[in-house]
């Protein structure tokens, strides 16, 4: 397998986006109840990242049910390295706090096609 800059080229090369993102997935080690009392800092984190544009996507995660949020979360930062991702991911209350773990990976985005539907005079956006 290439090395992380070899692939990227290798994407580029064959016309791919190769856009390099950082996906953290952070799961809980507490219960639910400890999770909720960090719950508004961490969305007040999550918005002032959205607002410096750092913050590409976020959300909860199922449990394995599908039936449950009260799993984990998936959070996609843009930063320029994977260090100034995790000192991202550092800071976010969940984690300093340490009522929830989180992995940290690069994602190079190569496929796919979202669809993003803005309509002007409804003030609407959707993603599809």
């Amino acid at each position: 397998m290439p090395a992380w800059d070899e692939y990227k080229k290798i994407a580029k090369a064959r016309g791919a986006l190769a856009l390099e993102l950082y996906v953290v997935e952070t799961t809980p080690i507490v219960t639910a109840e400890k999770i909720k009392e960090t719950l508004p800092k961490h969305l007040a984190y999550q918005e002032q990242l959205e607002r410096e544009g750092k913050l590409f996507l976020a959300g909860p995660l199922s449990d394995h049910t599908g039936l449950s949020m009260e799993g984990g979360g998936l959070i996609v930062y843009r930063a320029c390295s994977l260090q100034e991702a995790d000192a991202l991911a550092k800071a976010d209350p969940m984690h300093v706090r340490k009522v929830r773990n989180y992995t940290l990976r690069k994602w190079l985005v190569n496929e796919g096609s979202p669809r993003i539907s803005v309509g002007l005079s409804q003030q609407s956006v959707s993603l599809d």
